[in-house]
């Protein structure tokens, strides 16, 4: 875990010019997309963060194909993986609240972002995931990677249409 956050303070501080605090992380240009507050060190606006898309995208992408529940066959998404934007905004906690553009939420132990592949998806088979395609941000785990992600409880784990993150 230590490596993985070096590897982390190495993307902000190559983003921003230094270390990721509050005066080092910019404002969002475009719309915001994801907010982010609760227990973490580093924030842009008040005390959250907040992203547009392009400022998630710069803190890394990665690729997950992997059968879902909600789609036929296997899908393709793409986007941040959790622990990359833990680490970034310096998360504090043991248990992340999801909060939908519905305010559904659901709780995520930030250990699954360390124990598991799971990413924050902002797009699917190559296009940018709409308020209707369960978008801009939908929580995907690599379900078809193991017995144990492919249950109920996983997916109820899966939000999508994220607006908000709360570590707590």
């Amino acid at each position: 875990m230590r490596v993985f956050r070096v590897c982390c303070l190495a993307i902000a501080v190559s983003w921003a010019g230094g270390v990721a605090y509050s005066e080092d992380i910019p404002l969002p240009e475009g719309d915001i997309i994801l907010k982010v507050s609760g227990a973490i060190e580093n924030t842009n606006l008040g005390d959250t963060v907040q992203f547009d898309r392009e400022m998630l995208e710069k803190i890394g992408m990665v690729d997950l194909v992997t059968a879902t529940p909600w789609h036929d066959g296997r899908i393709s998404f793409s986007g941040v993986p959790l622990r990359s934007l833990l680490d970034f905004v310096g998360s504090q906690g043991e248990t992340i609240v999801a909060v939908a553009l519905n305010d559904y939420e659901v709780e995520i132990p930030v250990s699954d972002a360390f124990d598991t592949e799971v990413i924050l998806a902002l797009t699917m088979n190559g296009e940018v995931m709409s308020v209707r395609d369960k978008g801009p941000v939908f929580v995907i785990y690599p379900y078809d990677s193991s017995e144990k992600l492919n249950s109920q409880t996983y997916f109820s784990r899966s939000a999508w249409q994220v607006a908000h993150l709360i570590i707590r």
